[in-house]
């Protein structure tokens, strides 16, 4: 069955940087946009960030424009979210989704990774 599982959340510091990664199996990963949602405690799901199916575009939410980073690997199955000048508002648990319709309803999550960002 499709499975995404997402890597590479942990704690840092603010201004600091990770990269999350979310590989996918089961399904013809290029045939999906992916993307990155975040939901803080208490909080609604919302987007961070989406990239095309070929990942020639890409879309980001306000709140993480500039820098936040999204890219993809067809040939490896993964989708990738390089995190900079990290702050403490970006702490939150990030999934990864896909969809081959529209974002107002996934096809597919991951379990979540979580990220901390101290100050």
């Amino acid at each position: 069955q499709v499975q995404l599982v997402e890597s590479g959340g942990g704690l840092v510091q603010a201004g600091g940087s990770l990269r999350l990664s979310c590989a996918a199996s089961g399904l013809t990963f290029s045939s999906y946009a992916m993307g990155w949602f975040r939901q803080a405690p208490g909080l609604e799901r919302v987007f961070v960030a989406s990239i095309s199916r070929s990942g020639a575009f890409t879309s980001y939410g306000d709140s993480v424009k500039g820098r936040f980073t999204i890219s993809r690997d067809n040939a490896k199955n993964t989708v990738y979210l390089q995190m900079n000048s990290l702050k403490p508002e970006d702490t939150a648990v990030y999934y990864c989704a896909s969809t081959r319709v529209a974002w107002v309803r996934p096809d597919y999550w991951g379990q979540g990774t979580q990220v901390t960002v101290s100050s």
